[in-house]
Formats: C-alpha cells, sequence, structure tokens
C-alpha cells in the first residue's frame, strides 16, 4: 500500500455471527475476538467491532481457526475473563472455544447462503418483472416494430447491453429482416438465411443460441479495456404451436456490455425466455397481418364484383323489349356478359359473350369486350362488321393472355320480322317458336382470338314479335347439371325454357337458375349466365 493510499474496506461481520459472539460472551464469561488477515493491512479485528482491547489475562488463551465455505480465513481467540462467575462451562475455554468454533463455521455458511439466495432472488425478481414487462408491451402495443424496440430497450438495461437487434425471417425470400434496434448503428439486413459469414444467419439456421467473442469495430464505446474482444450474445426466436413442430421466425441479438465481460448462460436463459414470448407475438402478429390482408382483398373482390355487374346494362330498365338476364360469376368476378342496345329504327341489339377461363383476367377482357361492343355496335349496322371490329380490338390483349372470346350478337328488327346473327363459337344460342318447336343460331365464325382476318359472316332468319322468344345461355349453366340419364344439359336447359315459354323471361330465368342450383361437385365451378328475350 503506497503512502496516502486509504486501506481496503474490511468486510462487514455478519449480523448472525456478531449475535453468537455476543451470546457466548455473556454466558460463559468469556473475552472473544475474532480476526482476519487483510493483504496490505495485516492483522485486522473483526469482533468486537469497535476495535475495543481485551485485558484478559493470557491465561487459558484458545486460538481457533475458523474456515469459512467463501471468503477468508479467521482466526477466534477465546479467553478466561478474571473474576468471571458462570455456569458448568465457566473457567473452560478449552470447551466454550470448541463449540463457538463449530458454531461459528455454520453460522458463517448461513449467512453466505442467505447472502446468496437473497443476491438470487434479486436477479430472479428483475427477471420475472421483465418478463412481466415484455407481456405487458407486447398486449399494449399493436405495432410490432415499435413492440420489439421497447423489448430491446428493456432487455438491454437489464442485461447491460449496449446494443441489441431483432430480425425476422421473410418465407417468401428467405431473408431476415431488421424490425428493430437500439443502441449505435450496425448491420441493417436484409440477411440471407444461407449467409455463411454472419453469427445471426447461423444461429436461425441451427435454432441454437451461442454466444461469441469478436473484435471490436470502430466507435464501439471503450466500456472494457481496449484490447479486450466484444461479446455477442444471439438466441433464435422460436414459436411452438399448439399442435405441429416448432419453427425458428427470427434471432435477437445483444452485442457488447456497459461494464465489460461476456454475456452468461444466465443471460442466454433469460433471453432464449424472451424470444419465445416474442416468437408467440411474432406469430399473432403474421397471423392478424394475413386476416387484415384477407379483409382487404375480400372487400377488393366484393367491390371489383359490384363494379363489374353495373357494367352489365338493367334487363329489367330496359323498355326496347321484355327481357329478364342474369350472371352468376364462378368468382367474385368473371367473363361471362350479356348487352342490349336500343338502336335505330326500332331494331334492338343483343349480345352474349364468355370469355375463356374467369376470375380477374376474363373479368377484364369482360370489360373491353363491352365497351368495344357499344362503340361498334352504334357504328355498323351489321353484326358481322361489329364482331371484325371487336376482334380487330382485342385481339392483341387475347393474343397476350392466351384467351378467347365466344360472342353471340344478334340484330332483331321487329318491324320487319327478322333476326340477324353472327356467332363467334358461340353454340347455346336458340329461337323457341310459339308452337315449342326450338332452333339453333349456329355459329357462323370461330371465337374471337381465333378466326382469321376473312372472318366474319351474318345469317338472317325469320322473327315473330308477338311469339318468339330469343335465349341464350352460357355453357357454365348447363355443364353444372347432373347428367340423369342420356340427356346432356343443355338438353334439360333448351327444354325447361321450350315448357315455360309462355311465362315472363323473369320466371323462366328464375327457374333456370333454379334447376342448376344442386350443382354438380365433380366439374370446376364455372361462370353462369342466360337470357331470355321476348319483343
Amino acid at each position: 500500500m503506497t503512502v496516502g493510499e486509504a486501506p481496503p474496506k474490511t468486510p462487514p461481520l455478519p449480523e448472525p455471527v456478531k449475535i453468537a459472539l455476543d451470546e457466548f460472551s455473556d454466558q460463559f464469561g468469556m473475552d472473544v475476538q475474532l480476526w482476519t488477515t487483510q493483504n496490505g493491512v495485516g492483522r485486522v479485528q473483526l469482533y468486537p467491532d469497535d476495535g475495543a482491547v481485551v485485558n484478559s489475562s493470557t491465561v487459558g488463551v484458545v486460538v481457533r481457526t475458523v474456515t469459512p465455505r467463501d471468503g477468508p480465513t479467521l482466526e477466534l481467540e477465546v479467553r478466561q475473563r478474571a473474576g468471571a462467575k458462570g455456569g458448568a462451562a465457566s473457567g473452560n475455554p478449552e470447551a466454550v472455544a470448541a463449540v463457538l468454533h463449530s458454531v461459528l463455521e455454520r453460522t458463517y455458511d448461513f449467512a453466505q447462503e442467505i447472502r446468496f439466495f437473497t443476491f438470487e432472488l434479486s436477479e430472479r425478481y428483475e427477471e420475472i418483472n421483465l418478463l412481466y414487462s415484455i407481456s405487458e408491451t407486447l398486449g399494449s402495443i399493436l405495432r410490432l416494430d415499435d413492440a420489439a424496440r421497447v423489448i430491446l430497450g428493456e432487455v438491454c438495461d437489464v442485461l447491460g447491453a449496449l446494443r441489441g437487434s431483432l430480425w425476422v425471417y421473410d418465407s417468401g425470400r428467405s431473408v431476415l429482416h431488421l424490425t428493430a434496434s437500439v443502441g449505435e448503428e450496425g448491420l441493417v439486413g436484409p440477411i440471407h438465411v444461407d449467409d455463411p459469414d454472419t453469427v445471426t444467419a447461423q444461429v436461425f439456421r441451427e435454432g441454437r443460441s451461442t454466444i461469441v467473442a469478436r473484435e471490436r469495430k470502430g466507435g464501439t464505446p471503450a466500456a472494457a479495456a481496449d484490447d479486450e474482444p466484444e461479446t455477442f450474445l444471439s438466441v433464435p426466436i422460436v414459436y411452438t404451436p399448439p399442435a405441429g413442430e416448432s419453427r425458428t421466425v427470427g434471432v435477437i441479438n445483444l452485442i457488447g456490455r456497459r461494464h465489460g465481460g461476456p454475456f452468461t448462460a444466465s443471460d442466454q436463459k433469460l433471453l432464449s425466455a424472451i424470444a419465445s414470448q416474442v416468437g408467440a407475438a411474432l406469430e399473432n402478429n403474421r397471423l392478424v397481418q394475413e386476416s387484415l390482408q384477407q379483409e382487404r382483398v375480400t372487400r377488393e373482390m366484393e367491390l371489383a364484383h359490384d363494379l363489374q355487374m353495373k357494367l352489365l346494362p338493367q334487363a329489367d330498365k330496359f323498355d326496347a323489349a321484355k327481357v329478364a338476364a342474369r350472371v352468376e360469376p364462378a368468382q367474385s368476378v368473371g367473363g361471362d356478359f350479356y348487352h342490349l342496345l336500343k338502336l335505330p329504327a326500332g331494331r334492338i341489339g343483343v349480345m352474349v359473350g364468355d370469355v375463356s377461363g374467369h376470375g380477374f383476367p376474363a373479368a377484364l377482357i369482360m370489360a373491353l369486350a363491352i365497351s368495344a361492343a357499344t362503340i361498334y355496335a352504334s357504328e355498323f349496322a351489321t353484326p358481322a362488321k361489329v364482331l371484325r371490329h371487336l376482334d380487330d380490338a382485342l385481339h392483341v390483349e387475347l393474343e397476350t393472355t392466351e384467351m378467347y372470346l365466344t360472342l353471340f350478337y344478334a340484330v332483331l328488327d321487329p318491324p320487319k320480322k327478322r333476326l340477324m346473327f353472327a356467332n363467334a363459337g358461340h353454340p347455346h344460342a336458340f329461337i323457341v317458336r310459339n308452337d315449342g318447336s326450338s332452333m339453333r343460331l349456329d355459329a357462323t365464325d370461330p371465337p374471337i382470338g381465333i378466326a382469321g382476318p376473312d372472318a366474319y359472316s351474318q345469317m338472317e332468319v325469320d322473327w315473330e314479335p308477338a311469339s318468339d322468344l330469343l335465349f341464350c345461355f352460357t355453357d357454365g349453366l348447363s355443364d353444372s347439371l347432373d347428367p340423369g340419364g342420356p340427356e346432356t344439359g343443355e338438353v334439360r336447359v333448351v327444354r325447361e325454357v321450350v315448357e315455360k315459354r309462355d311465362r315472363s323471361p323473369e320466371d323462366i330465368v328464375e327457374a333456370l337458375f333454379d334447376l342448376t342450383a344442386m350443382s354438380r361437385l365433380d366439374i370446376p365451378a364455372d361462370d353462369r349466365t342466360a337470357l331470355v328475350l321476348k319483343s
């Protein structure tokens, strides 16, 4: 010890030891002293703790060495007190010293155990409080990145870490994204899970915690000696579902310690418990995001369905003829459509189309077809020219999407009692006569998108405005019927119309969809459309 330097502080005597020494001294009339040896100071008196000098005679002095389980060796001195009166042990310092020696060693051990468990309880309380705080954070903060930042801050405070980062797995891209970080800026990612050079990727792949030491990077605070390696604790975030196998969903990293030294196994255990809580929160967050996304998609699909239905004319408000029509897409939107047009000189345009496939691609072609048909039907008087220009307008889109369009377009001229039509590969168009006979209006050309440059042609048939009925539908309607014998679905659909030809168009369409209410389960769902017109 140098001149002017304060001597090292002597550890305080545990209170249970002091009580034991007081009781023995009083009960047996002995003077008791307890000493320890301290480097740089020499022999230091621990008891009496006031430093009082014992003035007893040196007669009957007994010295014993007390060796606690932890801590320095102690020297116990027991002296007979001059003129003391006591019990059976009075005047026998040897017996008192023997018993006191045993009591002191056990009392020291007990006191040290109490201190150890008190420290452990204090640490466990801090850890339990941290886990509870994290549970509250995860339950009260909606944004995952905000919650992760709060959690990392609390973990770094409790474990004395300089920096922390939380990485979440993106299964679609097989990378780890930095969701939150505290402390100085570090790696921002993303980190590919197969990266062989990063501890984070390795911990994710192996699903196993690790504590490593690495060279300090520039700018890291010198919390410890400059040449001391920086400690790095990395723990996988594992989600264990109620049923099924556990899976790793991310990684938590702690880097560096404020007061130096490496992270411990206890730190690793605590961080693993925290990671388990975070794993459940990440899974809940994923499920919530998927649910919200599904809700958004559902709302968008409902909106798309409403918009598509609004593209179709309202048959019940078409005053040029008695018409009923219905389109039921297999999904929210589809490729079936119909169109009604009031043409000059009392003529009526009727169109029914079926884009190959269904869903959004078919719906987009359907929307283009209706828009183009409105333009060309008002510009050209004959069905063949309308289909020719429709083909020119839709050819690129159909070729790009590898789709085609079957389309029936008829122009009714009630004053002249005739019906002109062009049929681009649409098989389901009929006239039902007053006597119950039906006539198919056959295809005049291949579907739009497949027909060549020399298409299209047209045909003309008689039309009796007072009694004839025009009936068109798409194959989704007939294909959905259970065969139930030798008849095809088309035959059953046409027979249903023939039998109900005297009813209103609305009743006939309703009956057709009632007929197909019990659909076949062995075929894929398809868009269904039916149109019935009486002029």
